[in-house]
């Protein structure tokens, strides 16, 4: 008991300081669990054991890491993306595949071990990716989706090589029918589970929580996860196999997010944990003394995995620019490549030799990942005729729709405070240009009708052709100061008069802000806590006149009285779940769509807790319909409601 103890006192010590220190640097948490169990590891400082004390952990955070997986896992998602799922990411799991093992077993190893390291290679990091785009706000442009897509394809992989490596450490003989077997029980167990399982799992979790307690839910989650693994391991099927089936039951009940929410600091901690004992078989004596073969692997894959997934997407229609995107995001290694290499070190299907060069080249792939996307924008530039055509074209597509427009408002971002503030202009009979860099959102709102448009509104060039030299304001709605700053310096030299408006989220760079040149700067916060207390003043029966008094005194000071505040623990910046808020979003419907012809009333949509805000019809935009409505084709309908409603309601206009 004490043995064990300490190890985990040693795992959680080293966690922390490895992780706080990539955190600082601005990179992935992951890569410092895996520099933590390199230098705690039997090869190194020998802290760890060599032994399976610390396996036992690690494949809890195996099991969790699937069960998310399973968790996000989405049958209408993967029907709207299967091209790119099964198209592009099927191709490019393919093709790597068979090149991953034409160079292994032409180096030298048996056709199993080839097989094992061409599927631990093929696979990309979907949680470094993931968050990679989302900081850059790109997970909704194209490559975004061709990303995410194909490394979708990509978790779903691991569950059959899962049962294939496994599969080729028994007898060669038997091979075949090994595999036939796994493939049998693994459909049975898939048939019976997602067949029957749904109901009676929705049922369950409506039981559970009905009991309204926080600790019996999370108990339930735990027992749900880790009991399906138990099941599929008796069945000879892997415990993650079993995770990922959990998932997907109860990502098709009425609890995904919640049980996410749950579920995420158990999937954190141990998965952290698995990644520790992956550094720590890496062996960097041999890696030093190999470190010529580290650096050709390295390379290999990097080019390998980038030509084949540039040259499929190019094939698959995509233009040059997004199919290196696309690459570019896919070619390094991936966090379920570890699972497969430690699941194959384990049968001793690879040499150790091999083990250590292929698991240093993985590590610095990932390392690399994050300057990859950083570096996307030039390599793009530099290499892609397109993206300057298509620069080219936002920008004259920007000109086009500014030109003899005058005294009209630039707002730079088109997030909901952007989208609100361009309404109450509007209304206003304010002429109103909106910039934003996200494409799904420009195309959604263009379609609806709003006039906003693709460009990057901290460049020169793109605040020049929406018509700077013509506009009566600027307003900034996003809460980011170097871009905010950016804009104030062009603003002041292409127009000096221009008030530039700016939105902070607090009043760190508020001074910084108006000395730049920004004639106000609305920090969230702080307004945010003027509009408490000034209704707070008026309940209480302060006079109005005293209460906008104040309010302005406040303002005109730069809220001196309101800077400056004591902090605590739970004064995190990070935001509550955007899943839970509502959005707007378009639907076109076409000649064969469910709602043709159909009154608002008879879709009922509403019970869907969705909104139909407008009808776009004939390009005239009409606010608030009423119930008897009747759609026709080549209508655009305005939703708004949350993601999961929104979802309900498109398939309901569309397939009925």
């Amino acid at each position: 008991m004490n043995d064990t103890l300490e190890l985990v006192l040693i795992l959680l010590l080293a966690a922390i300081l490895a992780v706080s220190l990539f955190r600082r640097l601005g990179l992935p948490a992951m890569l410092g669990y895996l520099l933590a169990g390199i230098v705690i590891g039997p090869h190194a400082t020998g802290i760890i054991p060599p032994d399976d004390s610390t396996r036992g952990l690690a494949e809890f955070g195996v099991i969790f890491l699937m069960f998310t997986v399973g968790l996000e896992f989405s049958l209408a998602q993967l029907f709207a993306m299967r091209r790119t799922v099964f198209g592009l990411g099927g191709a490019q799991m393919a093709v790597t595949l068979l090149a991953g093992f034409g160079l292994a077993y032409a180096s030298g190893l048996d056709w199993q071990s080839s097989i094992a390291l061409a599927g631990a290679l093929s696979l990309s990091s979907t949680a470094i990716m993931a968050r990679l785009l989302a900081e850059r706000l790109e997970l909704k442009s194209t490559h975004g989706q061709r990303i995410m897509g194909v490394m979708l394809f990509q978790d779903l992989a691991v569950v059959p090589l899962l049962i294939l490596i496994p599969a080729l450490a028994q007898n060669h003989g038997a091979l075949a029918s090994i595999l036939l077997l796994g493939a049998l029980k693994a459909a049975l167990v898939l048939v019976l589970v997602l067949g029957f399982g749904r109901r009676v799992m929705g049922k369950w979790f409506n039981w559970v929580a009905r009991q309204k307690s926080s600790e019996v839910f999370v108990l339930n989650v735990l027992l749900v996860t880790l009991g399906m693994a138990w099941l599929t391991q008796r069945a000879g099927l892997s415990l993650a196999l079993g995770a990922f089936i959990s998932g997907v039951l109860i990502s098709e009940t009425d609890y995904r997010y919640q049980v996410e929410d749950y579920i995420k600091p158990f999937r954190d901690v141990l998965l952290g944990l698995f990644f520790i004992t992956i550094g720590s078989l890496l062996d960097l004596s041999v890696v030093v003394m190999q470190l010529p073969w580290v650096l050709v692997v390295l390379i290999a894959l990097l080019a390998l995995k980038l030509l084949i997934a540039y040259g499929l997407g190019r094939f698959f229609g995509d233009i040059d620019s997004v199919a290196l995107r696309t690459a570019l995001a896919i070619a390094p290694a991936g966090e379920f490549g570890f699972v497969l290499l430690a699941q194959a070190e384990v049968l001793h299907l690879l040499p150790d030799a091999p083990l250590q060069v292929v698991l240093a080249a993985m590590v610095i792939s990932m390392l690399l990942s994050p300057l990859i996307i950083m570096m996307s924008d030039r390599i793009v530039l530099y290499c892609c005729e397109s993206e300057w055509t298509l620069r080219s074209l936002a920008l004259h597509e920007l000109s086009a729709r500014s030109y003899g427009v005058k005294r009209h408002v630039i707002v730079c971002g088109y997030g909901r405070s952007g989208q609100n503030l361009s309404r109450f202009l509007e209304q206003e009979g304010l002429a109103v240009i909106a910039l934003d860099m996200d494409p799904q959102r420009v195309r959604a709102a263009a379609t609806a009708g709003e006039s906003v448009v693709f460009g990057d509104a901290g460049r020169r060039e793109v605040l020049v052709a929406a018509g700077v030299h013509r506009a009566a304001a600027i307003v900034v709605t996003f809460a980011d100061t170097p871009v905010s700053l950016a804009i104030i310096s062009h603003a002041r030299e292409l127009e000096p008069g221009l008030p530039v408006i700016v939105r902070t989220f607090d009043d760190t760079d508020l001074d910084r802000l108006k000395d730049a040149g920004a004639a106000e700067v609305v920090p969230e916060i702080l307004e945010g806590s003027l509009m408490l207390a000034s209704h707070a003043m008026l309940e209480l029966g302060v006079p109005l006149a005293r209460v906008l008094k104040r309010i302005r005194r406040v303002r005109s000071e730069r809220y001196h009285m309101m800077r400056g505040f004591f902090r605590g623990i739970t004064d995190d910046p990070a935001e509550n779940a955007e899943h839970s808020q509502p959005r707007m979003h378009s639907v076109i419907i076409g000649e064969g769509a469910y709602a043709n012809g159909k009154l608002l009333e008879e879709l009922m949509l509403d019970k869907l807790g969705v909104e139909v805000t407008a009808i776009r019809r004939h390009g005239i935009r009409g606010l608030h319909p009423s119930a008897d409505t009747r759609i026709i084709p080549m209508d655009v309908v305005v939703l708004l409601g949350v993601p999961e409603s929104l979802v309900q309601a498109e398939i309901r206009l569309l397939q009925g």
